[in-house]
């Protein structure tokens, strides 16, 4: 691996990291499904308080304490600590956001969020996924469902965060493929059922 591609990949990769994709995303969607810029405002300010800011917060202590190998936590049998952190969040988030009348679009997307953490887990006892794609892919799925064409631009940011988290050798192709196409999945299935899938579908 030359320098120059290794300083280029951990680059994409430290940019388009979960933590930051997840953010970006909420704001979106939150914009997208509010009557106002201020409800979008305090949702996003909601969701990033009860699932975003804890995980990364916990995370990022585990790794300044040497618990954990870093805040992305490449060695697969450290990772439940993530997704049973993130499902406890999800859960939380959900029931805040399903007690305070949220809109749809945002409840489907912690849904989701919950639903991938619980699979992940599951298959992090054997095999691991990237995190990095799955973030992505998923992000782009719920965009596109959103916001139609125009989401569907960011479908090219999957290509490079795949490329950075193989190119660093964090994961194999496999890994990063599954990671997308499985979040991808997740996100398609959840919005479905909750009726948001469609043209004329309620947001």
């Amino acid at each position: 691996m030359s320098m120059r591609k290794q300083q280029l990949a951990s680059l994409m990769s430290n940019i388009l990291n979960p933590y930051l994709v997840s953010l970006v995303v909420i704001v979106l969607l939150a914009l997208k499904s509010t009557p106002s810029t201020g409800d979008a405002i305090k949702w996003s300010l909601i969701l990033v308080a009860i699932t975003i800011l804890p995980v990364f917060s916990v995370i990022a202590y585990l790794a300044h304490k040497e618990k954990l190998d870093g805040i992305f936590i490449s060695v697969r049998e450290q990772r439940n600590k993530l997704y049973l952190l993130a499902s406890v969040c999800t859960v939380a988030s959900c029931l805040v956001l399903l007690y305070f009348g949220a809109p749809l679009v945002l409840v489907a997307t912690i849904v989701a969020a919950l639903s991938a953490a619980i699979i992940f887990m599951g298959i992090n006892f054997l095999w691991k996924i990237s995190l990095h794609t799955a973030f992505a892919a998923g992000s782009v799925t719920a965009l596109t469902i959103v916001y139609g064409a125009i989401g569907a631009l960011s479908v090219m940011l999957v290509p490079p965060v795949a490329w950075s988290r193989i190119e660093l050798e964090q994961h194999s192709p496999a890994q990063a493929v599954a990671g997308a196409f499985l979040a991808a999945l997740i996100v398609v299935v959840v919005f479905h059922f909750f009726g948001l899938v469609g043209s004329s579908a309620p947001l």
